[in-house]
């Protein structure tokens, strides 16, 4: 009978989940044989003897059949995971980062090692999304997913538009549960859902795309004014990433903050957990929710790649391989809501279309259309700007 032996990387809040699930898990023979970390005398409530700080420990171990890789940094998370595929070992990955700027390639190194790797958890935590749609949206019928990607992000805006609290209050909560990083970049300007929408893409639709050419733009400069003209409107703000079509040939994905109605299924979505609604041709709509944050949850969610492993599953990536899968476009225009504060800086934005119009000695806004391609010409000038941007619709 088959056995999975594991040789695991990084012990922080998901490994450490990881292994407390894994100990009260009946449905899979799998056990972890040793755990490669940075610090090996920091003292843990594992027994020391499984902990190496030597990574070939675990690659070069021939009884090890599954490398499991949960660590933060992306270059070493790429070492670990080509190496161990490279010697004919599955692996199970949680660092969407490292994915979505190497898909193509670890595409090809499974293919050439007859290996699987697994990731389902590093797109949603403990929503299975990447299995759905490669076994059940296994066809051209998918238009969209819209989302809440990110646990983080979403709440903190929990906590402001739910209990009147502060983005600085917030944000040191969402630190302090241990939600949110000590420097939060990755979750609230849109990386960590920018690298999680990319993923999905290929998935969804058979395209990778890179992730420096997709606009993300996050929370991070949201203000008063921004939340008190949200309320005023009868909406919440949301850290959104959405990708869909816009023709049979051509999807355009970016992540922002959008002002939601109360209508869409994602304005419920709160606190640390994510959303995902999947729409579809002739089947409408269809709304995917769970945890998006935290060690068990998330832990849990690797587990299941475990499983699946287990079972011999991999991806089969039919969209990919399909003869012309669609191409990404910038030309598409979105509605957006831009506050600013300095005439100069809204002189950056190219307007086709203005819906709306405020000023005053405080802050300006407008609501109206612009190009996606050009929110992307100017992306590497926005964190330099005082602006909040939303957009008010997909």
């Amino acid at each position: 009978m088959k056995k999975l032996t594991i040789g695991l990387f990084g012990f922080g809040t998901v490994g450490q989940g990881l292994y407390t699930v894994l100990q009260n898990s009946k449905t899979v023979d799998a056990q972890i044989k040793r755990i490669c970390i940075k610090n090996k005398d920091k003292k843990r409530s594992v027994d020391a003897h499984l902990f190496t700080a030597n990574a070939a420990d675990i690659l070069d171990d021939p009884e090890i059949n599954l490398v499991v890789e949960l660590i933060d940094n992306a270059n070493d998370a790429y070492a670990i995971v080509k190496g161990a595929m490279q010697r004919g070992k599955s692996v199970v990955s949680g660092n969407k980062t490292m994915l979505a700027f190497h898909l193509q390639e670890m595409i090809e190194l499974q293919q050439r090692h007859n290996v699987a790797l697994l990731y389902d958890a590093s797109a949603c935590g403990s929503i299975p999304v990447i299995r759905n749609l490669e076994e059940y949206y296994d066809n051209d019928l998918l238009t969209s997913l819209t989302g809440i990607l990110n646990g983080s992000s979403n709440y903190i805006l929990t906590k402001i538009f739910q209990e009147g609290d502060t983005y600085t209050h917030a944000l040191k909560e969402a630190q302090d549960l241990g939600f949110a990083e000590s420097n939060p970049t990755f979750d609230v300007d849109g990386f960590d859902s920018l690298y999680k929408l990319v993923i999905l893409t290929l998935h969804a639709f058979g395209t990778i795309v890179n992730p420096n050419e997709v606009f993300n733009f996050g929370i991070s400069n949201l203000q008063p004014c921004d939340i008190q003209f949200a309320r005023e409107k009868g909406r919440r703000i949301k850290l959104v990433a959405r990708v869909g079509k816009v023709n049979n040939d051509t999807i355009t994905l970016y992540v922002m903050p959008r002002m939601l109605t109360p209508d869409l299924y994602i304005y419920g979505v709160e606190d640390e957990y994510n959303g995902v609604v999947i729409r579809g041709k002739y089947y409408d709509k269809q709304f995917m929710f769970g945890k998006g944050a935290g060690a068990l949850p998330t832990g849990s969610a690797v587990l299941s790649d475990i499983t699946a492993q287990f079972h011999d599953y991999r991806y089969e990536y039919k969209k990919y391989n399909e003869p012309t899968p669609p191409h990404y476009v910038t030309n598409n225009e979105v509605e957006v809501y831009l506050r600013y504060n300095n005439s100069k800086d809204f002189e950056q934005f190219v307007f086709t279309e203005i819906f709306e119009k405020y000023s005053s000695k405080e802050y300006s806004y407008v609501i109206g259309k612009i190009p996606l391609c050009n929110l992307l010409s100017i992306k590497h000038l926005i964190p330099k700007m005082d602006i909040f941007l939303a957009t008010m619709r997909s």
